[in-house]
């Protein structure tokens, strides 16, 4: 092996950082190899789990830097770098930026991560092993009989209770093994049968809550600026500068970013993210509202209740943990199966010592059963594959929909930042009837910032990047899903948006003069029509370039099981042609409204075909609800995001194959459990039949299995690592501990 250990510098090395004028603090380089360094914070010997989280998010943000960890009990961090030396010292230098105190380093860090959970829980687990064992080899015969009798109690009362409410279930079974070891004095198995079943109970909490945290995190507003009522009109404001008692504006499609009462306007109010319910709710004055929920229709003016981050986190916790979203149905088929197992195993267990007479081989079914290990792998399984997701930055709102996306068939694409780029740019503006070319495009970005998409982006930003400030100048502004925008400015009617809206709603007219200019619009660009009191003012010529992915995410899908790629956009057939050949999709449809997309997926979903819709404005809403899984881009519109199943980052579009891939290989584990469980301990009872295995071995070996299958059910389902980097970080994590051993010594 070669040797790539060289270190150097390793105690003497300090850094003094001062951050503002002021001494924060000392770090002393501990170890540094080749790519990796570790270091201790001097003054202090140990971190909360706070300023551990704090330490290794702005560790992460920093350039050339590939992981971090932090271990909060000694004060030590470790991190890995690209290995380039001016890339490390570069790294080096900016720590000496570092502060704990400093708001720009906070606001990296999520309001709540899973740290304190992960030691939780571990220590949980050791306590409960080291208990085990000293019990087992320093407890006293007759004292140990006690402990696992007072321990049995617990499990005993239980099944008893369900037997008095006539219900037959798992617990009812593993109180009657309990008890029946205990009266044969069969105190090991009794004991051995206790202890794993509470080291499933740990693991299945643990995997359940961190999941359903590590969710909750990915479900965050994530909002930072909001429209704040002031004496001047309306100000897009800092979401952080927003008091108690404010009036803040949210136009229709937009979040409600903060709790507060209705002070006055109407509207529909979809509360999915809170309630489940995706039917939209009535808000008038004096109504209350919550944030993260979005408003579908109207508008409102909202009194602020609540301050940015008050609640919103343990309300979605609350409402995954109680939400049937989580549940798939192979979840809920493996836990009835797993309660209709357990008569089954009474009655086996009856007839073996009815024909056997032999209460050690009917003590041998009794203590295999089926039940625990579908029970207790089957939704370890599920959560597990929504962590993978999140770690692909894809966020699934419930196991049913990996369910569905492993079951789809057909995909349905939106065109305009799904296919295409995400930030689309303005390539062209052109002017009719002598008006100025920024005075248009201060009108358009005045009106389109008000209702945020790709193409409404690549307006608002092209005004920023040529300086074009505004007043609002305008009157209410309204939108029409899947046309444009409606407003008026100085007693003269605005719209913008579709060739369709303009001139076939709207009715715009053209001067003559002008309107060759108007047929030889650039055809390689999609177009936004400006209109001024019924004349056109304006064409705004979007370039929005196809992703560099999008060639090969057909043939990807079709490799993951997809049969029919379909794209539709409300773009007219020669840009929707074009970049249809360019994909290489199945089916196109172009100039399609809202309720043709969700029609389309209906369709398909009554032919038998189960249905992934893939978009990002609020037009594709409508579709996004109908389909069996909805998938938004996390920068689309926030009802998009808000109706969907699932999100995904946008950055690459293949991580909707990474998702269907993950999706797969569930349903092939959740299968391959099923198999084994059952095989497994028909195997054991078929053993101890024959007397081959006494029932202590085979309750102490189907229990053992139960944790495997549980443990195995939390392991990635795609592969991540070479072999080769997998034995890199094995030799890099021995190192530490023989480093945090030396430490301990001393």
């Amino acid at each position: 092996m070669k040797q790539k250990k060289k270190r150097r510098n390793k105690q003497t090395q300090k850094l003094s950082r001062k951050h503002k004028g002021g001494l924060v603090m000392q770090i002393k380089i501990q170890h540094e190899i080749k790519k990796r360094i570790r270091f201790s914070i001097e003054d202090k010997r140990k971190l909360s789990f706070r300023e551990a989280d704090i330490m290794q998010y702005y560790l992460l943000s920093l350039d050339g830097v590939t992981s971090a960890k932090v271990y909060e009990r000694t004060g030590d961090v470790a991190f890995s770098h690209v290995g380039d030396k001016g890339v490390r010292d570069d790294i080096m230098e900016k720590l000496n930026d570092f502060s704990f105190d400093d708001e720009d380093v906070l606001a990296l860090v999520p309001e709540n991560t899973s740290r304190e959970l992960m030691v939780t829980y571990k220590e949980k687990l050791i306590k409960k092993i080291m208990v085990r064992y000293a019990c087992k080899w320093f407890l006293p015969y007759p004292l140990g009989v006690a402990k696992i009798t007072l321990e049995s109690i617990k499990f005993l009362k239980e099944g008893i209770s369900l037997l008095w409410k006539r219900k037959l279930e798992v617990p009812v079974l593993d109180a009657t093994a309990i008890g029946v070891s205990l009266a044969r004095r069969d105190f090991t198995t009794a004991s051995s049968i206790m202890f794993l079943l509470g080291i499933g109970e740990i693991l299945e909490e643990w995997t359940h809550k961190k999941s359903v945290a590590d969710l909750a995190q990915s479900m965050s507003l994530n909002i930072e600026k909001v429209w704040l009522k002031t004496e001047d009109g309306e100000i897009l404001t800092d979401i952080r500068e927003v008091k108690e008692d404010d009036l803040i504006a949210v136009h229709m499609g937009n979040m409600i970013a903060l709790d507060g009462i209705v002070d006055s306007g109407e509207a529909m109010v979809n509360q999915a993210s809170l309630t489940g319910e995706g039917i939209p709710v009535k808000k008038e004055h004096g109504a209350y509202v919550y944030a993260g929920t979005v408003v579908e229709e109207g508008e409102l003016l909202i009194k602020v209740k609540q301050a940015a981050g008050a609640t919103r986190y343990e309300k979605i916790v609350s409402m995954i943990e109680d939400s049937e979203k989580l549940k798939s149905s192979l979840e809920s088929k493996a836990e009835h199966l797993a309660d209709r197992l357990v008569p089954l195993t009474f009655l086996g267990t009856l007839g073996v010592y009815g024909i056997t007479r032999n209460i050690t081989k009917a003590l041998t079914v009794l203590l295999v059963d089926f039940s625990c290990a579908l029970k207790l792998s089957m939704p370890i399984a599920v959560l597990s594959a929504m962590k993978e997701a999140q770690d692909h930055s894809i966020t699934v709102k419930g196991g049913k929909f990996l369910e569905a996306i492993a079951e789809a068939e057909t995909v349905v694409f939106d065109k305009t930042g799904t296919f295409t780029k995400a930030q689309p740019k303005v390539a062209e503006i052109i002017t009719f009837g002598d008006r100025e070319r920024r005075e248009m495009l201060r009108m358009a970005a005045c009106l389109e910032e008000h209702f945020p998409h790709s193409v409404a982006n690549a307006v608002v930003n092209q005004a920023l990047e040529e300086g074009i400030t505004h007043e609002e100048l305008h009157s209410k502004v309204e939108y029409v899903v899947a046309h444009g925008i409606s407003s008026e400015v100085e007693g003269k009617k605005v719209i913008i948006g579709s060739h369709h809206f303009i001139f076939e709603d709207e009715n715009t007219q053209v001067n003559p003069l002008e309107q060759e200019k108007l047929d030889n619009l650039p055809e390689e660009y999609s177009h936004l029509y400006l209109s001024i009191a019924g004349e056109l003012a304006a064409v705004i010529c979007i370039e929005d370039p196809l992703r560099e992915e999008a060639v090969g995410i057909v043939s990807a899908l079709k490799e993951a099981g997809i049969k029919n790629v379909v794209m539709m956009t409300g773009d007219s057939e020669r840009t929707a042609k074009a970049i249809a050949e360019k994909v290489g999709v199945d089916k196109y449809y172009a100039e399609v409204l809202p309720e043709d997309k969700a029609r389309f997926v209906e369709a398909e979903k009554a032919s038998g075909r189960k249905v992934i819709m893939v978009g990002d404005g609020i037009n594709d809403s409508p579709a996004l609800s109908a389909a069996d899984a909805g998938i938004a881009i996390s920068d689309g519109a926030q009802i998009a995001r808000e109706i969907s199943d699932v999100t995904i980052s946008g950055r690459d579009l293949f991580e909707v194959v990474t998702l269907k891939r993950i999706s797969n290989q569930l349903v092939k584990r959740i299968s391959a459990n099923y198999r084994f469980v059952m095989g497994f301990n028909l195997g054991l009872i078929g053993l101890g039949l024959a007397g081959v295995l006494q029932p202590g071995t085979s309750a102490l070996l189907h229990n053992a299995s139960t944790l495997g299958v549980g443990l195995h059910s939390m392991t990635p389902l795609l592969e991540k690592k070479s072999t080769m980097e997998a034995i890199e970080v094995d030799f890099e994590d021995i190192d530490e501990i023989t480093e945090n051993l030396q430490q301990a010594e001393v």
